[in-house]
């Protein structure tokens, strides 16, 4: 073992005898580490939300950005250069096209992966085969089955994996859980779920969407962008924003957008992602154009005991946008920014030590660099957000298939239906497999 990892395996050991959670470095207003001290970070993705990963870890004096990768290599170097120039990281900081060549370096310790949602199982497997922690946005996967095979392979490395569903750092998200779950609400029966149903940055009143087939740009490889995904010809705006809206590479906002509000759909009602629940209803697409994702849906799920789910798009939503707990005593409806209830006093209650009390993360980011230090779980650790992808993915089959369907969370497969079960994996084109 190197002299690094001796020094890290230590300071590992050191903590873990501490408390659980530690503050960072900047709340206490210490400077910078020594370089041997902090954690090697590089990002994967440099799109809109790589700027945002890269601007976050910059804040940190624990970290050194050590590379920005993306397979358009100007959009990599677009984001080093535009952080370096607002002194944010060393101007020197590298960039590159290819992951691989970033899970090679000596100096990393962790990377954050903000490309689009078919290369999440491939990148994270990777780094963890590699020795690396993972911050991985979401959806976490583009099937039920890249996502179990994520999950295994955190439980067989033990390398941390933090989900990027940041709502669980949210205070008011688990305010509200809280509640629901100690019986707050009364016998809570109903929870409600409604998400923006697939917008789009559309020109001139345009109702459909069509993106011209195009050369890739010069920076761009787009063999390596498309990676596991099937090779279609190239479309303008594809690989900067519209993937969004095509299944090779993620089920739309439904998924996209969706797992975030059934994330806490399911840390509040936990009997939605237990035993078989039934799920059932319709979504709507384009009549005219590309996309083959849905742009609006009401979905019904039941759980075992009754209670039932109401997954929407906003417009769609007796209630609008956000999730609510609604029991026969009261409700408690919550956004990111704001919550509310009937009767308003429940937002005055207190959850008291002896009763369930959720995992306590005041920013995600800074929970994930604790995690690596300590080896705790995080506050958004795989197998949750497996779920909640999961539970997104299983509403869109459901839709496609036209029919009620019952899942089985337990075998991860639909009871006695293998045609929907065919939907729960796809062939990666080579030489991108999971093993």
């Amino acid at each position: 073992m190197n002299t690094r990892l001796v020094r890290r395996e230590a300071l590992r050991a050191l903590v873990a005898g501490a408390a659980p959670f530690i503050v960072p470095a900047r709340v206490l207003g210490r400077g910078a580490p020594p370089p041997s001290e902090r954690l090697g970070v590089a990002v994967i993705g440099a799109g809109e939300r790589g700027r945002g990963h890269l601007i976050e870890l910059a804040g940190f004096p624990e970290v050194r950005v050590v590379a920005i990768c993306d397979a358009d290599l100007a959009r990599a170097r677009s984001a080093r250069d535009a952080a370096a120039a607002q002194g944010r990281i060393p101007a020197e900081c590298a960039v590159a096209q290819d992951f691989r060549e970033v899970l090679a370096r000596p100096d990393l310790d962790a990377i954050t992966i903000a490309a689009p949602e078919h290369w999440h199982a491939t990148m994270a497997i990777a780094a963890m085969k590699a020795g690396r922690d993972v911050y991985c946005e979401k959806a976490l996967s583009r099937t039920v089955a890249e996502g179990r095979a994520i999950c295994e392979t955190v439980r067989r490395t033990g390398r941390v994996l933090q989900a990027g569903t940041q709502q669980r750092s949210d205070p008011r998200f688990r305010f509200a859980c809280e509640l629901a779950r100690n019986g707050r609400l009364g016998r809570v029966h109903t929870v409600t779920v409604a998400v923006p149903g697939g917008h789009l940055r559309l020109r001139d009143g345009v109702s459909a969407l069509v993106l011209p087939v195009a050369p890739p740009p010069p920076s761009l490889d787009y063999d390596l962008w498309i990676g596991p995904a099937p090779m279609k010809p190239h479309r303008e705006g594809l690989c900067s924003y519209y993937w969004y809206f095509f299944s090779d590479y993620c089920a739309g906002w439904m998924q996209s957008w969706g797992v975030h509000h059934l994330d806490i759909a399911l840390w509040g009602s936990p009997s939605l992602g237990a035993g078989r629940i039934r799920v059932e209803g319709a979504a709507m697409w384009l009549d005219e154009g590309d996309p083959d994702v849905p742009f609006g849906w009401d979905i019904t799920v039941t759980a075992a005991d009754g209670v039932r789910l109401r997954f929407y798009d906003d417009t769609r939503s007796p209630y609008g946008h956000g999730v609510r707990f609604e029991g026969d005593r009261g409700w408690v409806h919550v956004v990111r920014g704001g919550i509310r209830a009937d009767p308003p006093s429940l937002l005055e209650e207190t959850i008291r030590p002896h009763e369930t009390r959720l995992r306590v993360s005041t920013h995600h980011m800074a929970d994930f660099l604790e995690c690596i230090r300590t080896r705790r779980e995080p506050a958004a650790p795989a197998e949750v957000c497996h779920a909640a992808t999961t539970l997104s993915l299983i509403c869109d089959i459901a839709a496609r298939c036209g029919r009620p369907l019952v899942w089985d969370w337990a075998a991860e497969r639909f009871v006695d239906d293998p045609s929907a079960d065919r939907h729960l994996a796809r062939a990666a084109r080579a030489p991108w497999t999971l093993a």
